[in-house]
């Protein structure tokens, strides 16, 4: 089975400031979701968990399974998507003016900001990983985890579900919430 989480709450999330690959940690209250969702997940099985290599997945994962025999594993792959020129801006989600809100708004109508990373990009190698990595597992039999973020996540649920552009944000991917695929 395979189920994804996204990162618990940051800093930088309480101010609506665009994340993106920019390695911004875990807020107490990110923690204590963490910790959180450790208990009320403790009696899901995972065989093993994947993770992006950036401190807030990072140590969401080992929060959640703090005290399990469970191996967190990171891969680059899970990083979250780049923003490019507008990571770090603030109240980005209601700016109408900068072009990222487009994949806000209609993702399908979106083209990689200045240093960023398209739609395209994320997919392909969210894509690869599925296929190197969780199909092999899951035909195995395992019990998969993977903690991620909110765009990266997004990519992997469209793909799994088969969802067009439109719907790609229509998941809802919520902080240390468990999602099963």
């Amino acid at each position: 089975m395979l189920y994804i989480m996204r990162h618990g709450t940051t800093d930088w999330n309480v101010k609506n400031k665009l994340q993106g690959r920019t390695d911004i940690p875990l807020n107490d209250d990110g923690r204590a979701m963490a910790i959180d969702a450790g208990k009320k997940y403790q009696n899901v099985n995972f065989d093993v968990c994947y993770c992006s290599p950036l401190c807030r997945a990072k140590e969401t994962a080992e929060l959640v399974l703090k005290g399990r025999n469970v191996p967190i594993i990171t891969d680059r792959r899970l990083i979250e998507m780049s923003f490019g020129i507008y990571e770090g801006l603030e109240n980005s989600f209601q700016r109408m003016d900068i072009p990222v809100h487009i994949l806000f708004e209609t993702p399908e109508k979106y083209e990689a900001v200045q240093g960023g990373e398209s739609l395209e990009e994320l997919f392909a190698r969210t894509g690869d990983f599925l296929s190197e990595v969780i199909r092999p597992e899951i035909e195995k039999g395992k019990d998969i985890l993977i903690v991620g973020h909110g765009a990266m996540n997004s990519s992997i649920v469209s793909q799994i579900k088969g969802l067009p552009l439109e719907k790609f944000w229509s998941e809802g991917i919520e902080q240390c919430k468990l999602m099963k695929l």
